[in-house]
């Protein structure tokens, strides 16, 4: 993380802070208006796919008495979209673990290895049941409820400059990553790992300030990267991976009838998972469509590259690992994950 560049950190007060002009939903007596902050496009696949329907299915669960809008435009940055739920800037948000740059989400990052699984249902399946069962989710949620975890499909390196043949054909690369566990695996292998949310990939790439991208399949028909990329790179159970969090304000949560939270609950949860993970493989599908008519070209990483990758993976699991608080297992819960997924390493 310390390559990382913060200058998409810095709006996230000024951002917040224009909210304060946001007008207030009043309360209803017969039930509760929520607003769920949305950043990513309004047409991307998950709020399409996954939100949107989520949110109807708890109006209809709850027979009216909850009823959620989704924003067209975000209250804030992608960043500080966790402390705005918390704080009660939104109602319901959703974001990354790894944007944050505190450790706060340190046991989140079981969801962020390489080899973790092929598909975005299964392992967004096996990080709700092993972050929340073995690793203390709702703990490192404080201050939240927290309704929902998921993964993308199997994270790639797509990139304009050349295929990636051997392990040093990654240095000097300029790439775009999302922070967490795949920065620190491109930077020890010379990547210039660059932050910033998805929504500015394209513009970045069109002038040049990177090179490649850290990204499922999806991203490349999302957000038309086609234009500005060559080369995708994947390894079997993915490269890495993108852990994510659905949260709502403690608060609004408690003033939502026990009746009601149990019809929310039974919508989110593993099922949430379940129905993002769908979603994103149709995703998927469809960026490697736009790949492929896009010209790109598509190589499993040869054994050289995989094997340095398997073994610097292996030392940052360790290190994670170790680093845990408390009696959390950080080897048993991977090994857990990946059993549920179908994945060997």
């Amino acid at each position: 993380m310390s390559k990382l560049t913060k200058r998409a950190f810095l709006g996230t007060a000024a951002m917040a802070g224009a909210t304060l002009a946001l007008p207030a939903i009043p309360a209803r007596a017969d039930g509760v208006d929520l607003v769920l902050s949305s950043w990513l496009p309004p047409r991307h696949p998950i709020v399409v796919g996954a939100i949107k329907p989520w949110a109807k299915d708890i109006e209809k669960a709850t027979e009216g008495r909850v009823r959620i809008r989704v924003l067209v435009k975000p209250l804030g940055s992608p960043p500080s979209h966790f402390d705005m739920a918390r704080d009660g800037v939104a109602d319901i948000t959703y974001g990354l673990h790894s944007f944050t740059q505190d450790d706060r989400f340190k046991n989140s990052r079981v969801g962020q290895f390489s080899f973790l699984g092929n598909d975005a249902i299964s392992m967004s399946e096996a990080f709700w049941t092993v972050y929340t069962e073995k690793l203390g989710a709702d703990k490192e949620h404080a201050g939240t409820h927290l309704l929902g975890l998921f993964n993308h499909g199997p994270g790639m390196v797509h990139n304009n400059k050349r295929p990636i043949n051997k392990i040093e054909d990654l240095q000097g690369l300029k790439m775009r990553v999302p922070g967490g566990y795949v920065a620190d695996l491109m930077s020890h292998f010379g990547v210039e790992t660059i932050f910033t949310p998805s929504g500015e990939v394209y513009e970045k790439l069109s002038r040049g300030v990177v090179d490649g991208v850290t990204f499922p399949y999806d991203a490349i028909a999302s957000f038309n990267l086609a234009d500005y990329l060559k080369y995708t790179t994947t390894i079997p159970g993915g490269i890495y991976n993108t852990t994510w969090f659905l949260v709502m304000n403690s608060g609004k949560w408690d003033a939502i009838s026990p009746a009601d939270q149990k019809a929310i609950s039974d919508l989110s949860g593993l099922a949430f998972a379940t129905r993002v993970g769908k979603a994103w493989n149709g995703a998927d599908d469809r960026g490697k469509a736009a790949a492929e008519k896009g010209g790109m070209v598509a190589e499993t990483a040869p054994a050289g590259v995989l094997d340095a990758i398997k073994s610097q993976a292996s030392v940052l699991e360790g290190q994670w690992s170790d680093g845990l608080d408390g009696d959390y297992d950080g080897r048993a819960a991977l090994a857990e994950f990946r059993k549920m997924t179908g994945v060997s390493v």
